[in-house]
C-alpha cells in the first residue's frame, strides 16, 4: 500500500507561490485592521495604553519584549508601523520600540544555541555564533538611540525620504494598496457591529482580530517560503560561506531573510554549521547584519496598508538604523572585532558556568526589559 503524504513541501511551485501572494494581501488586511481598531478607541484610550512609551528606554524595553512574546521582529515592527498609523503612537516613541524589537529578534538564535550545551566544544561555537548578534544588535543600540534622542538623525534621515516618496507627515497618503484591504476591513467591522460590539469593544476586539490575522499569515509566509527556497538557501550558504564573509556573506543574509521572510531563521541556520564547526564565528558574523536588514522589509510592507507619512517614516527609520549600525560597527575596521570578542569571552563563561547561559538568555530578554518598563514608566 502507497503511503500519501500531506507535507507542504508537496504543494507544487506555482500554487505556493500564489498562497504567499494570497498570505501577504491577508497580512495587509491585518495592519489595516489594526490600525482600524486603534482609530475606534480613541485618543482617550489610545493615551492610557501606549502612555508607557513615552520614555525611551521603557519603549526599547517594549520593543524587546513584543518581539520575545511573538518571536518574530517582522511581527512587532508591522504592529508598530500600524500603531503609527493610527495616530497611537508618535514617529519619536516608535523609533525605540524598532531598535528594541532588533535585540528581541535574537532570542530566537540564543535558544537554538542551548540544545548544543551537552558537547561542551559545539557549545562554545554555537553559542558564540548566537551571542555575536545580541552584542552587535546592543552595541547598536547604545551607540545610536543617544544619538537619535540627542539629535533625531536616524529619524529626519527616514522622514526626509519619506517626505519624497509620499508627502510630508500630517498629510493622508493615497496609498493604492490601502484601497485594496479597505474592503474586507469593512467587512469585519461590520462583522462585530452584528454580533453586538461598538465603541471600546469593537476596536478592542478589531486590534485582536488583526493581530491574529498579522500572526497567522507572517506565520504561514514564512513557512511556504521556506519552502520554496529551502534547497537554494541551504547550497547558497555552504558554497558562499565556505569561501569566507565580509560583504558577500552580508548580502547573502539580506537576500535569505528576504527570501523567508525571517531573520530568526535565517540565523538560526547559522547555529549548528557553527556548533559542528563547519562555519566559523567570522564568517557567520556579517550574515546575521545582513539579516538585520532584510527584515525590515516586512514593516515596510506593513506600511504600504498605512495611510500616513509617518508610518512608511518609522519603518523606514527601522531599515536606517541596521544600515547606520552596520556601518559604524562593522565597516569601521576598529569596531568590528568587539561583538566577535564579547561573544566568544561569553561563551567561554557560558561552557565553564553553563547555567549561566540561561540565566543570560532569561535576564536579557526578559528580567531586564520587563524591569525597564516597570521601573521608567
Amino acid at each position: 500500500m502507497t503511503e500519501t503524504t500531506t507535507e507542504p513541501r508537496d504543494i507544487p511551485t506555482l500554487l505556493r507561490s500564489a498562497i504567499v501572494v494570497s498570505l501577504i494581501y491577508f497580512f495587509l488586511v491585518g495592519v489595516s485592521s489594526l490600525e482600524a481598531g486603534i482609530k475606534i478607541m480613541g485618543e482617550d484610550t489610545q493615551e492610557r495604553l501606549f502612555s508607557a512609551a513615552s520614555n525611551p528606554i521603557a519603549a526599547l524595553s517594549i520593543g524587546i519584549l513584543g518581539t520575545v512574546l511573538v518571536q518574530s521582529s517582522s511581527a512587532s515592527t508591522s504592529v508598530i508601523v500600524g500603531l503609527v498609523a493610527s495616530g497611537a503612537l508618535g514617529v519619536d516613541d516608535a523609533v525605540p520600540m524598532v531598535m528594541g524589537a532588533n535585540i528581541g529578534t535574537t532570542v530566537t538564535n540564543t535558544l537554538v544555541s542551548l540544545g548544543h550545551i551537552r558537547q561542551s566544544n559545539e557549545f562554545r561555537r554555537a553559542f558564540a555564533a548566537a551571542t555575536v548578534h545580541d552584542f552587535f544588535n546592543v552595541l547598536a543600540v547604545a551607540v545610536l538611540l543617544p544619538v537619535e534622542l540627542l539629535t533625531g538623525a536616524i529619524s529626519s534621515i527616514a522622514e526626509g525620504i519619506s517626505s519624497r516618496l509620499v508627502g510630508s507627515a500630517g498629510s493622508e497618503w493615497k496609498s493604492p494598496v490601502k484601497a485594496w484591504v479597505k474592503e474586507p476591513v469593512s467587512w469585519l467591522k461590520s462583522f462585530w457591529d452584528t454580533v453586538g460590539a461598538s465603541g471600546n469593544l469593537q476596536g478592542i476586539l478589531m486590534v485582536l482580530t488583526g493581530l491574529v490575522i498579522i500572526l497567522i499569515a507572517l506565520a504561514l509566509i514564512t513557512r511556504n517560503m521556506r519552502a520554496l527556497v529551502a534547497d537554494r538557501v541551504e547550497r547558497s550558504v555552504n558554497a558562499l560561506l565556505s569561501r569566507g564573509g565580509g560583504a558577500v556573506a552580508l548580502l547573502l543574509g539580506l537576500v535569505i531573510t528576504i527570501s523567508v521572510q525571517s531573520s530568526s531563521i535565517t540565523t538560526s541556520i547559522l547555529i549548528p554549521l557553527a556548533g559542528a564547526g563547519v562555519l566559523s564565528l567570522r564568517n557567520a558574523y556579517p550574515v546575521t547584519l545582513g539579516a538585520n536588514v532584510g527584515t525590515t522589509i516586512t514593516a515596510l510592507l506593513a506600511s504600504l496598508a498605512a495611510s500616513s507619512p509617518e508610518s512608511l517614516t518609522v519603518a523606514l527609520a527601522h531599515t536606517t538604523f541596521n544600515v547606520a549600525g552596520i556601518l559604524l560597527l562593522y565597516v569601521i575596521p576598529i569596531a568590528r572585532d568587539w561583538p566577535i570578542h564579547g561573544a566568544e569571552r561569553l561563551a567561554s563563561v557560558a561552557v565553564e558556568r553553563r547555567s549561566l547561559a540561561l540565566a543570560y538568555t532569561v535576564g536579557m530578554f526578559i528580567i531586564l526589559p520587563l524591569l525597564g518598563v516597570a521601573l521608567l514608566r
